[in-house]
């Protein structure tokens, strides 16, 4: 199909992504974001091949390169006592596996990429501070209805829309899915530090993971090498609001006790954190008519897997290459994409949940997952991901 009016709702990674590969296939694009601006806040995030795959096909791979890191592996270690529980292959081994390269990068240098290649398509408009409030469908055409940051009511009219909103999405309640979210027990602290003050044991090109009873940390190198993205995980009954609370230094240590020494001292290294609850909400619905939902608002996937910019990057590119094809309709094409995601999205959000239980599993279960890390050795703990990693646009 050519030459189709797309609104994408949202200017998230999965929203620039969207808006990008549409773009390239020939559609005109407006691309609406609830900001002003965009600004540079923001925690790391890991690219694995099914995602940084993607990225490289759309000519990022250069610009990603001069920022992303590579970490040669992950090495999985006990909080308490420091003692390396197993590691996992990256680096060299991913990208003879998988052709393409596991990255780390800072979030805000990737959307700063992806915003770049957006803002030089001439067929995609980029609309700031507009506040969706409701989405139709019509057997024509689909209309949403926004605010603007001035208070002024506006509705436009699109042959799609595709909704990237994230975990709160508006456009998801227009599939009939109105029930919210689920806070899942966990809240994430965020923070980075520039690499040169990290632990010597620490400050290699590698991932680490820390794993306990009562959460875990997770670190890596972003920003070309220059900085050190932490995220530590902590059980709480009850959530914080909104996605960058303030967090207390001492509170998050307060956490972790009894952690090794050169974990309390890179924990201890950061000023500033912030804090953001975890939810998660069942994929039932990616499309309906001429409506359609990719990464967060249709799947929030608990981040224990690594995977929640990598979806919707996957179904960026997956819904751009079925508008590609034989002109079929718009509805049966949205429910063709539906049907090549919906059980992919069950799948990572199923075992993102299971990694939650096996990395804060208790002593009996750890000494198991322990054995079972120790047996399948860096590559083969890899290779249990091929299903995942090896992911490439259908047809």
């Amino acid at each position: 199909m050519s030459g189709l009016s797309i609104a994408v709702v949202g200017a998230g990674i999965g929203g620039l992504t969207a808006a990008l590969a549409l773009a390239r296939q020939g559609h005109a694009v407006s691309l609406i974001e609830r900001r002003t601006g965009f600004s540079e806040v923001g925690a790391g995030l890991q690219l694995s091949p099914n995602a940084s795959r993607i990225l490289i096909d759309l000519g990022l791979g250069p610009a990603l390169r001069r920022v992303a890191t590579e970490p040669e592996r992950v090495a999985v270690r006990a909080i308490r006592t420091g003692r390396t529980i197993g590691e996992v292959a990256l680096g060299r081994f991913m990208r003879e596996r998988f052709g393409a390269p596991y990255w780390v990068i800072h979030r805000a240098d990737l959307q700063t990429i992806l915003l770049d290649a957006v803002r030089s398509e001439p067929s995609i408009r980029l609309v700031m501070g507009r506040t969706v409030e409701a989405v139709e469908d019509g057997p024509a055409g689909a209309s949403l209805s926004w605010v603007s940051a001035g208070g002024a009511h506006e509705t436009m009219s699109a042959h799609m829309i595709v909704g990237a909103d994230g975990v709160w999405s508006k456009v998801r309640q227009a599939l009939g899915d109105t029930k919210p979210p689920t806070y899942r027990g966990y809240i994430a602290w965020r923070a980075t530090f520039e690499r040169s003050a990290a632990p010597a044991e620490l400050s290699g090109d590698e991932t680490g993971l820390w794993l306990g009873p009562q959460g875990h940390v997770v670190h890596y190198p972003i920003a070309g090498g220059k900085l050190v993205n932490v995220v530590a995980i902590e059980r709480n009954p009850a959530p914080v609001e909104g996605w960058a609370a303030p967090g207390n230094r001492a509170d998050l240590l307060a956490r972790y006790p009894s952690a090794a020494p050169a974990l309390r001292q890179l924990l201890a290294l950061p000023q500033d954190w912030l804090r953001w609850s975890l939810f998660d909400h069942p994929a039932q619905r990616l499309a309906m008519g001429r409506i359609a939902l990719l990464g967060d608002a249709a799947h929030p996937v608990l981040p224990f897997l690594a995977q929640g910019a990598a979806m919707a990057i996957e179904e960026a590119a997956t819904l751009a290459s079925l508008i590609a094809g034989p002109e079929t309709g718009i509805p049966a094409l949205l429910a063709a994409y539906e049907k090549a995601r919906l059980g992919r999205a069950t799948r990572v959000q199923d075992e993102a949940r299971k990694n939650g239980r096996i990395y804060h599993a208790g002593s009996l279960i750890a000494l198991g997952r322990d054995q079972v890390m120790r047996y399948l050795g860096p590559e083969g703990m890899t290779k249990r991901y091929d299903w995942l990693y090896g992911f490439r646009i259908p047809g």
